[in-house]
């Protein structure tokens, strides 16, 4: 086509330009999301049928309005500029869209033609220039097709990266296109949707999995909240054991209300188990409950219906494990810690050896019948049924702390993977782990701590058995795991088969891949998304430090909870869902359909708190030490990572939920923040259809943005804001909201006087910060150029 050029490949010497801009590369689609595969080949704008950002509609729309111009033009013009206005309509297809309608988020004016290099427009200048003024309705961009040079700037983009057709051979904003960006040590850069606030170490998020796709979120202190598709929340908790909950405001304080389960055939029957701490005077236990549903509200738990299936005496105050699930099997998982203290002390191999003891295990359960005595059953394949010293229930030993388990639920298509039991094991001075636990095995504490030994006897011994952890990392990385799930949900398909997780202590965020061919398990860290990678609208790239918990929704997307200050009475706590800004699913295949849920409790609606922060760099990833032991059998494992020194913090006092006193600061925020602009500083802002450089100004004065009175609004201030603007001269000073009226702003200054010379308006004369006599009706402006008007 006319007028396209190459763009040189960037050689070896410029690498560390290049990964900048690979960062900086931003796909957006004109809806302000990220692009996505079509689920069937486009006809019209064929070249985006492999990812863009039209469907099969979208398509046809383009190719119904390539056919109505036909039909307006000549047939020897069409015959010379069809291919013009076909790669014109074409790139709403694009996948950076967004970039060429200079549109990147929805307060920006829609262009109504794409950028164009200059090349390019100069060539369709020279035989098609008459086809503008079909292709876009903008008056303005007509009276210019007679001059050349200024059409052409007209319709050129500020970011010259992204104007066609140049970025269609731009290898920087290509080369990844579609694919999970990774910064240049490999940290996966994601993104993330804050979906409630205000939560007080909010330990677990479950779903009903009855078609309302209601989430209900636990607090530590004992209370769980119903929280709707729209994220609303219901006034009244859905359950309130808060009285009976053993927890304190401690920060380090690992007792509390820390899991629930809906029963898998809810809401038939009406139920749900909760694993919570309880103590009178110096004894304290874990308790298991079954509550029942309000058969009066749905919303609501019948607080009278508790029926207490199990107790463990704890020993000691930590190590409480807290995880309940249920499996395809039907029965209930429970994961015990192994008692607390430091190195399992109780008796000659510890609780977590002992068949015999509930503590440090994983255990499954039967809630559905009761037999032998106990107020629930035994599944008969139990591998321990037939052992006469060990506990009937134990499904797995060897725990000492698993915090955070989940089953797979299998990848969409095929299925795979579907009922793989995964859990983070907090360890206890060296390394964490992440298990895959299955019937019967022995997953090694207090013999072993991560790959290597922590009892060198017990180690030692042969009829140990134990299987190793698929994936172990030092405390240079993080002090207390936080397990996590493999991602199965339909929004974002890059992250199927992603095991997301975290790390208490130090707030990363980690992910695993499994290689299908050899079993090997690949880690990366996960990033908060540089630059422009998370600035879509509703977005963020940020998120306190101290990671509690994850979730999935009913529909398989993921979340997160974490808290700045980690005390069970703090209301810090935030749910965060992730996001992958570099592809979704195509739109409307992932729409959920809730079924009605009746209320009898206000609804408080979701207010979002956490702000997007532009970061020049992604968070600081680790770099790698040379591993512990090599695996020696049953388990591959993925290569361990590599720590970089990270700022010191001072030692904690215990893990999760636990934290030492003070906000935590917001992980992907680097180290230095991002600073606020300038008192002074200026910006203009314009209403559709106008090119940069006019526009209404607004100025930053004592950390708010506001606008400029007209009243003594001249030429002379006008060359103030354009020179602050970059631009080299000022070509009038607009007046009376002539580009429309600021009303959300607050009005900043009036009467304001310049010579010219001044730096910014603060300089100029004025009548005091805030002090006026005028409406925004009378909002100032300007017209700036690059070029001299008077010549």
């Amino acid at each position: 086509m006319a007028g396209r050029r190459a763009v040189a490949r960037i050689g070896p010497g410029a690498l560390l330009a290049l990964r900048a801009l690979l960062a900086a590369a931003h796909p957006q689609c004109l809806d302000f999301r990220p692009p996505f595969r079509p689920p069937q080949p486009l006809s019209f704008c064929a070249q985006y049928s492999a990812f863009g950002c039209c469907t099969a509609e979208q398509d046809a729309e383009l190719a119904r309005r390539f056919r109505a111009l036909e039909t307006r033009l000549d047939a020897g013009v069409w015959a010379t500029c069809a291919g013009y206005a076909l790669d014109l309509l074409c790139q709403e297809c694009s996948p950076y869209a967004a970039h060429l309608y200079d549109a990147e988020d929805p307060a920006t004016p829609l262009r109504t033609v794409p950028g164009l290099c200059e090349d390019y427009c100069l060539d369709m200048w020279q035989t098609c220039r008459g086809l503008f003024r079909h292709l876009s309705p903008d008056r303005e961009l007509w009276a210019l097709e007679g001059n050349r040079a200024k059409l052409c700037r007209y319709l050129s983009l500020d970011d010259t990266d992204y104007c066609f057709p140049s970025l269609l051979v731009n290898e920087n904003l290509n080369s990844n296109l579609g694919r999970v960006v990774a910064d240049a040590k490999g940290c996966l850069q994601l993104c993330l949707e804050e979906v409630a606030n205000g939560l007080r170490n909010p330990v677990a998020m479950v779903h009903a999995g009855d078609g309302s796709h209601r989430f209900f979120v636990a607090e530590q202190v004992g209370l769980v909240w119903t929280y709707l598709p729209d994220r609303s929340r219901l006034e009244k908790p859905f359950l309130n054991v808060s009285q009976a909950v053993l927890t304190s405001p401690w920060e380090g304080d690992e007792r509390g209300f820390l899991g629930l389960a809906f029963h898998p055939r809810f809401p038939q029957p009406r139920k749900l188990y909760v694993y919570y701490s309880v103590g009178v005077g110096f004894r304290e236990w874990i308790r298991i409950s079954e509550f029942r549903v309000s058969e009066d509200d749905e919303n609501t738990v019948d607080h009278g219906s508790e029926r207490i299936i199990l107790e463990i005496e704890e020993p000691a105050s930590n190590h409480n494990g807290g995880q309940l699930l249920f499996g395809d099997d039907g029965f209930l998982y429970i994961f015990t810690g192994d008692g607390g203290m430091a190195g399992d002390p109780f008796g000659k191999f510890g609780n977590a050896q002992n068949k015999s003891a509930l503590l440090g295990k994983v255990l499954r359960i039967d809630v559905d019948r009761k037999e032998g005595g106990l107020l629930y059953g035994i599944p008969p394949d139990n591998p321990f049924v037939d052992d006469p010293g060990a506990r009937p229930e134990v499904y797995a030993l060897g725990v000492r702390n698993m915090w955070r388990c989940s089953f797979d639920r299998g990848d969409p298509m095929s299925g795979t993977g579907r009922g793989r039991l995964f859990c983070g094991d907090v360890g206890q001075n060296k390394y964490e782990e992440v298990d895959l636990v299955e019937r019967g095995r022995n997953y090694g504490w207090r013999a072993r701590e991560g790959f290597e030994c922590y009892d060198r006897k017990l180690c030692a011994n042969a009829s140990l058995d134990d299987v190793l952890p698929i994936f172990a990392y030092p405390h240079k990385l993080g002090k207390s795991v936080t397990g996590g799930y493999v991602y199965r949900g339909c929004e974002y398909p890059n992250l199927n088969g992603l095991y997301i997780f975290g790390d208490f202590m130090s707030g990363r965020l980690m992910s695993l891949r499994e290689n299908p061919e050899t079993g090997q398990w690949k880690y990366n860290e996960v990033c908060m998304g540089r630059g422009q990678t998370c600035a879509f609208p509703g977005l963020i790239n940020n998120y306190y430090p101290y990671i509690i918990s994850f979730a999935e929704d009913e529909a398989g997307e993921l979340y997160f909870m974490s808290t700045g200050v980690a005390s069970a009475t703090a209301a810090r706590g935030v749910i965060y869902k992730v996001i992958d800004p570099s592809r979704r699913a195509p739109p409307g295949k992932c729409k959920i359909h809730a079924a009605e849920v009746k209320m009898k409790s206000h609804l408080i609606p979701f207010v979002p708190k956490e702000k997007f922060i532009w970061t020049p760099e992604s968070t600081p990833r680790p770099t790698t030490r040379a591993p512990t032991k090599a695996p020696r059998r049953r388990r591959p494992t993925a290569a361990p990572p590599a720590p970089t020194p990270r700022p010191t913090k001072p030692p904690r006092p215990t893990r999760r939920p636990g934290a030492r006193k003070g906000g935590g600061r917001r992980r992907g925020r680097p180290s230095t923040a991002v600073p606020e602009p300038q008192n002074g500083s200026v910006r203009l802002v314009r209403p559709a259809s106008l090119s940069p450089g006019r526009g209404r100004v607004e100025v930053f004065i004592g950390g708010r943005w506001g606008t400029v009175c007209d009243d003594a609004w001249d030429t002379k201030a006008a060359t103030v804001v354009c020179r602050q603007l970059g631009f080299a001269h000022a070509v009038r000073a607009a007046k009376r909201a002539e580009f429309g009226e600021g009303r959300a702003l607050p009005i900043l200054l009036d009467n304001v006087r310049c010579a010219g010379s001044e730096r910014n308006l603060l300089e100029c004369a004025h009548a005091g910060v805030g002090t006026h006599n005028c409406k925004h009706e009378e909002d100032a402006g300007v017209e700036c150029s690059h070029q001299d008007p008077n010549q």
